[in-house]
């Protein structure tokens, strides 16, 4: 593509939004590269000329900070710092036609599977070949890797669906071959992603093949951490942790978000779970993997939900007594069918209630990182911040989970695994002294 500006062209990616949209906007980058085009994610130096904004639509505030986003680089177009905005990415896929009427200085606008489309513009063409080539906008001992796009289940408050179509598996193949080059790169952690992974293969293998997708990976030499995320509770196959448990590098946590614990907020929100089955499940899965890290994610506020419902959620927590929590004040979604029911709860009390789950979590998190005081840990060093070590152990996920805090005068290397005995700990992070 040419410009009026004389030099080369130069592409600046912004992601917004969760991990999933981060592999693509890598995958976006790599496609550039190859097609002899310079790219930077999130460029500080502010010297390039067109930018790519990869958006998120999930909740209303996501949308509300790609909007600005977006708004924000039309606005350097405008005053000739930029010659092109493109936007891609969920919000884009959602709203394409309405944001073509009100913002028209974007240059194009693409949905969440247009990738080739995104390339034209560049007189680029998509190379099939480049699977697994990616440019990492994480540090490069980590990685996402996403096993499939999109999702079947109909969860009534969730709107991904039509953003991100129905569920599509990648091949073991290719997932094996692109985690071989993630490693060639120096990458020692993946983190699989998806919509749902239990639901992995069903759609070209006709069965669920995440035990067997697990136990190919757990043989690539130098992947030391492999780590799964986002789990879906209902029909969950325990095969996965038998896995878990017979390979080393197969880190032992999961994240399964559960969304709430009230029978009628679960059946409302068409979970196609109990409480009492997820009860069972979070048994089951303690007995078949002692000590595993328990993540899950819960929502807050959705229509009908009582202060009793609320009070039935903080006895769950306290009853089950998760690792990790994270928890969301519910968001309307149009298109979603939670979106015929009444939103009743003003945003206050939605915030208030999220906020009153996770003093809960927050006293059941001080209580479990206090237990680990004095003893040791392998920790992966992920960067160093005034003038400590932050590091994470196998039972934390990248920036959603605990860190351990290093002071160390002997200089550590980030993606450098060390062995560190707790000292002291907090609500949410452990401090440690590297060992050996």
């Amino acid at each position: 593509m040419k410009t009026r500006t004389l030099k080369k062209d130069k592409v600046n990616i912004i992601t917004l939004g969760c991990s999933k949209n981060m592999v693509d906007s890598e995958v976006l980058s790599g496609q550039l590269l190859a097609n002899d085009i310079a790219v930077v994610h999130e460029n500080k130096k502010l010297d390039h000329n067109i930018v790519v904004v990869n958006t998120c639509g999930f909740i209303d505030k996501a949308k509300e900070e790609s909007i600005n986003t977006i708004l924000d680089q039309v606005d350097l177009k405008r005053r000739g710092k930029l010659d092109k905005v493109y936007v891609t990415g969920c919000l884009s896929e959602r709203y394409k036609n309405n944001l073509e009427t009100e913002i028209p200085e974007v240059d194009a606008f693409f949905g969440t599977m247009e990738l080739p489309l995104i390339l034209k513009q560049f007189e680029a063409d998509y190379k099939t070949e480049l699977v697994g080539e990616r440019l990492l906008a994480t540090p490069k001992h980590y990685a996402y890797l996403k096993i499939s796009e999109g999702c079947n289940r109909t969860c009534s408050f969730c709107a991904i669906p039509l953003m991100r179509g129905k569920h599509t598996s990648r091949s073991i193949d290719d997932l094996v071959i692109e985690a071989e080059r993630l490693v060639r790169m120096g990458v020692k952690e993946v983190m699989l992603i998806a919509q749902e992974l239990t639901y992995y293969g069903l759609d070209i293998y006709k069965k669920r093949m995440l035990p067997d997708l697990l136990n190919r990976l757990a043989d690539i030499k130098g992947l030391e951490w492999i780590r799964l995320h986002y789990a879906y509770p209902s029909k969950f196959p325990l095969e996965i942790l038998d896995v878990m448990r017979e390979r080393d590098n197969i880190c032992n946590y999961l994240d399964m978000p559960l969304q709430h614990a009230a029978n009628n907020m679960l059946k409302a929100m068409k979970r196609q779970i109990t409480r009492e089955e997820m009860e069972d499940l979070t048994a089951a899965i303690r007995e078949k993997v002692p000590g595993i890290c328990l993540r899950t994610t819960l929502i807050a506020g959705f229509p009908g939900e009582t202060l009793d419902d609320i009070e039935e959620l903080k006895l769950f927590l306290q009853r089950q007594r998760f690792d990790r929590v994270g928890i969301f004040s519910y968001s309307h979604e149009e298109g979603t069918s939670a979106y015929d029911l009444v939103d009743d709860i003003p945003s206050e009390e939605k915030e208030r209630r999220a906020q009153d789950v996770m003093e809960t979590q927050q006293e059941i998190s001080y209580e479990k990182n206090q237990e680990k005081v004095g003893q040791t840990f392998k920790v992966l060093i992920d960067k160093k911040e005034a003038g400590r070590y932050l590091g994470r152990t196998e039972f934390d996920s990248v920036e959603v989970d605990n860190e351990v805090i290093i002071h160390s005068d002997k200089k550590l290397a980030i993606g450098e695994f060390v062995q560190a005995k707790i000292v002291k700990a907090y609500d949410y992070d452990l401090e440690g002294e590297v060992v050996g």
